[in-house]
């Protein structure tokens, strides 16, 4: 039997968000020096929890606890856009490559936000019987 079949790794929003992860990790190299203790770290603290929240909040039983966790992944995903947001005003990469990081950071918020939409729907389902 496949053990991650009905893992939080088999949800389409943890994959996208440990590729986000990645990015965020590959920007965390590109760093000078000087921030290896500050935005550095602070990129990669954050990078971690986005995933940690989701895979945490599968392994709820309860619907809203899963999406209080899930809440909490988004907004590690809105701190990680002001992360790069200081990258952009301190130009320690190209303006392009970090606008685009910003976007799939953005697109990962609309994935987060419809697996809680999602998991609402199964919530009033199962209060209701349907």
């Amino acid at each position: 039997m496949d053990e991650t079949k009905y893992s939080f790794e088999s949800l389409e929003v943890y994959k996208l968000a440990v590729e986000y992860r990645k990015k965020l990790y590959e920007l965390a190299k590109k760093l000078p020096t000087g921030e290896k203790y500050n935005l550095c770290s602070q990129l990669k603290r954050v990078a971690v929890s986005i995933t940690n929240n989701i895979a945490e909040g599968h392994g709820r039983y309860h619907y809203q606890e899963n999406i209080q966790f899930l809440r909490q992944s988004r907004g590690f995903v809105e701190e990680s856009i002001d992360d790069i947001n200081v990258c952009v005003d301190e130009k320690y990469a190209e303006y392009n490559y970090l606008n685009k990081l910003k976007e799939e950071g953005y697109f990962l918020i609309k994935k987060i936000n419809g697996y809680i939409k999602y998991l609402n729907k199964c919530k009033i389902t199962r209060k209701t019987g349907d």
